[in-house]
């Protein structure tokens, strides 16, 4: 089962609002009491409040989300410094592409 915060940050995406905005404004703020998530603040201009049905909607693309959100993470340590990547590329650019190959085909986005 996916995040609150991430199905709610594909709801203001489909909805044609920026979610980065929205959350950094403070015009939706998701909070955990202990006893599950839940919407605290929603104070998004020109759009309601999503019900728990539209919510768990989106819970099978909040999920891959989610999972390629990890997928991107684990790339990024495997890849490297960028410096030494550049300098991998121009010693020897198959052998780089080779290793960038291998760790896309070992860790597959959704």
């Amino acid at each position: 089962m996916s995040k609150l915060g991430t199905k709610v940050q594909l709801y203001l995406t489909a909805n044609s609002k920026d979610y980065e905005t929205e959350f950094n404004a403070g015009n939706v703020i998701v909070m955990d009491n202990g006893s599950g998530a839940f919407i605290h603040t929603w104070n998004v201009d020109g759009l309601t409040k999503p019900t728990d049905s539209q919510l768990d909607a989106l819970d099978s693309d909040a999920t891959k989300s989610e999972n390629n959100a990890g997928i991107r993470a684990t790339r990024k340590i495997d890849y490297g410094d960028i410096g030494e990547q550049l300098d991998e590329i121009y010693k020897d650019i198959d052998a780089w592409k080779a290793r960038i190959k291998k760790i896309k085909d070992d860790n597959p986005k959704e």
